[in-house]
């Protein structure tokens, strides 16, 4: 046994059931919820984030959301900054830190730490997203492509966030094979157990399906409204998450909501995709089928007993 303090990992792709197992887990276990999500951290964007429920928060504390406004920024160093604070604060209650979500570059600056990267440029970052306006996104990657073939090779056209900072660490004289995030060694603060939760790629594809379909009925068009009104602009990180970018082109007539739904559902699997991508990286993370596990509450029973087995908790 560890004589560091336990900490539970839940990640995996969106949609999978991460906040339902926790949900479960708590009917079991003392937990309290930090939520590893990039999306989930801004006030007023509801509809399409997947933000714990009033009735899951509820039943489990959730920390990191609903904590800054669509205009603040918030990157991978705050998230690691602002969730050991929450992480130490539970430990004090005496309960189980439990990181819950499919942001793996938020978890992995957690479990890691960051080193010192060139600063984000928000002037250029402007410059750019001007350029995304009048000529599309695919502008900014045939830009990088120019500059450093072999880094935009290693991205999708369609993946704006991490195009941006590729350019951003060409301009400022980064070498161009240069990984985007330096990572130190594992921070060895707690003893992690690191789960992800998986299920069969053409289900999980027909319940996004039908997830993007509900977020619409619930009135995503009327929230992108709303935070327009409110002098929110469409090129803020905030605003180009999925869902959101979509309707905020049928707000300005660009698009019709059936053509914006069909490109969110599309966008939606392929942002799954990547971060089964992602997660099958980490070489300490164990995956637990949702099917076979029967749902959220045998993932819950697999997770504690895991937790038992490993001596994490009596």
């Amino acid at each position: 046994m560890s004589d560091k303090p336990p900490l539970l990992v839940i990640a995996g792709p969106t949609g999978v059931g991460k906040t339902a197992a926790a949900v479960a887990l708590a009917g079991r276990l003392p937990i309290e919820v930090v939520s590893a999500d990039s999306r989930q951290v801004y006030r007023g964007m509801d509809v399409a984030t997947g933000k714990p429920t009033d009735e899951e928060r509820r039943a489990v504390r959730h920390h990191l959301v609903d904590i800054v406004d669509p205009d603040d920024r918030y990157d991978a160093a705050r998230f690691a900054r602002d969730a050991r604070a929450a992480i130490g604060a539970i430990r004090e209650r005496g309960r189980l830190p439990v990181v819950v979500g499919g942001t793996g570059l938020y978890i992995r600056a957690l479990l890691r730490g960051l080193d010192p990267a060139t600063p984000a440029d928000p002037a250029f970052r402007a410059e750019l997203a001007d350029i995304a306006a009048r000529e599309g996104r695919p502008a900014l990657h045939a830009r990088l492509a120019a500059q450093a073939p072999a880094l935009a090779r290693r991205l999708h056209p369609n993946d704006h966030v991490r195009v941006i900072r590729a350019l951003e660490l060409v301009r400022a004289g980064s070498p161009a094979g240069q990984a985007q995030t330096r990572w130190r060694e594992r921070v060895a603060d707690w003893d992690v157990v690191y789960v992800g939760l998986t299920q069969d790629r053409a289900r999980l594809d027909d319940r996004l399906r039908r997830r993007a379909q509900a977020m619409v009925d619930a009135g995503l068009e009327g929230e992108v409204r709303g935070l327009l009104a409110r002098g929110y602009a469409p090129t803020l990180a905030a605003m180009q998450g999925l869902g959101y970018r979509e309707f905020i082109r049928v707000v300005h007539g660009q698009l019709d909501a059936d053509e914006a739904l069909r490109l969110m559902r599309r966008d939606t699997q392929r942002y799954a995709r990547r971060q089964w991508t992602w997660f099958a990286r980490e070489p300490e993370l164990a995956w637990i089928d949702v099917e076979a596990a029967e749902a959220a509450g045998g993932v819950a029973a697999a997770i504690e007993a895991r937790l038992k087995q490993e001596g994490r908790i009596g």
